[in-house]
């Protein structure tokens, strides 16, 4: 007698593991993630502590905690300025640079791990707009050039930015190095602006002043023609015009 032939099972703790990691629960978690971040955020305000309650010691174990906190803050919407005002206050212009630059690293890439993770495979099939598709595209095949772009023209939300980055196919170098660098302009303007921000009438404060708003209507003046351009309906190429126009028999005189 043949042993009979054993059933194929399907375990109770396979689907549910199954129904967790599928997309659309991955997409609900960074959901409910980014939802008790900015919770928290609005709750204790914790740009004012970085701001006001932080202890004013030097060294470079206060530098790297500062950092620390910074990028956390980052990952929960906590506006940049305010914290780059703050490093230049506490730190001044060397050393809050370095901690604001290394904060914004931090927290760009903990929301682009979150992102990639939770974020991509649900929000990729949803690129359907043309402005979505031509943003992917261009990130996805132009990376680290696209991003510095970003990064040096405040014109695009950080968090926007960076889970934008993370839903498209940009690899994690590129997207680092690029707001490393592209960051700094714009800092530095704002933890200068911060260290001299009891001389409101030095040089250094006017300059780092000016910086801030020439970028901002520069940000403001790129968005402006970028988003004419993609409402301006394509014509044909003058190449190709040229090139019919030159087979057409010409008549003779």
């Amino acid at each position: 007698m043949l042993a009979p032939v054993p059933r194929p099972t399907d375990p109770f703790a396979v689907r549910c593991s199954r129904a967790l990691l599928s997309p659309r629960s991955r997409l609900s978690l960074l959901a409910l993630v980014l939802l008790g971040a900015a919770t928290l955020v609005v709750l204790y305000e914790p740009q004012r502590l970085l701001a006001a309650g932080w202890p004013r010691t030097g060294g470079a174990g206060a530098v790297l905690l500062f950092g620390l906190a910074y990028g956390l803050c980052t990952a929960a919407f906590v506006p940049r300025p305010v914290l780059n005002l703050a490093a230049g206050a506490l730190f001044g212009s060397g050393a809050g640079l370095t901690a604001a630059v290394a904060g914004t690293v931090l927290g760009a890439g903990i929301s682009f791990t979150l992102g990639r993770v939770l974020g991509q495979d649900a929000l990729r099939p949803l690129l359907r707009g043309r402005w979505l598709r031509a943003a992917d595209g261009q990130l996805s095949r132009h990376g680290f050039r696209s991003m510095l772009a970003i990064r040096l023209f405040p014109g695009v939300p950080f968090a926007a930015a960076n889970y934008g980055a993370a839903v498209s196919r940009m690899g994690y170098a590129p997207f680092l190095l690029a707001t490393a660098i592209g960051t700094v302009p714009n800092t530095a303007a704002y933890v200068v602006a911060g260290a001299r921000a009891g001389e409101p009438g030095s040089p250094a404060f006017l300059i780092s002043a000016g910086f801030i708003v020439l970028s901002v209507l520069g940000a403001a003046v790129v968005a402006w023609r970028k988003r004419h351009a993609l409402r301006r309906p394509v014509s044909p190429r003058p190449a190709a015009a040229a090139v019919a126009a030159e087979r057409e028999p010409v008549a003779a005189p």
